[in-house]
């Protein structure tokens, strides 16, 4: 039996060494240069989603775009207002339907790495 494709994310705030709770994330799918908004989403306890963004028929090939805004996050938990990165916009390509396309975001107030995890 075949796993239907899904997309899902999760952050890690290597700043203070904890899961990044409470962080907004928007997702956009691109066509054309211009990006629609397809869904927004709040990291739970565990810095992930409650669910994968799109899974099944709702994972088409394609550019997207995933918003996270760690500027917001960390003005809140830190009490003080964004002092470098605000948005951080990974723009990434669906080529297979049925994959697994993890895009986790390791993030600090001032820097931060992605890669296509598992």
């Amino acid at each position: 039996m075949t796993t239907p494709g899904r997309l899902t994310t999760h952050v890690l705030d290597t700043a203070n060494g904890v899961p990044a709770k409470g962080m907004t994330i928007d997702l956009y799918s691109i066509e054309g240069g211009e990006a629609s908004l397809e869904k927004s989403v709040v990291t739970n306890d565990d810095g992930r989603c409650n669910g994968p963004l799109l899974e099944g028929d709702g994972l088409a090939e394609g550019a997207y775009r995933l918003n996270f805004h760690v500027g917001e996050y960390f003005s809140k938990i830190n009490g003080k207002p964004v002092e470098f990165l605000d948005v951080v916009a990974v723009d990434f390509r669906v080529s297979d339907r049925e994959a697994h396309y993890h895009v986790p975001l390791l993030v600090s107030p001032f820097g931060y790495s992605t890669y296509r995890g598992s």
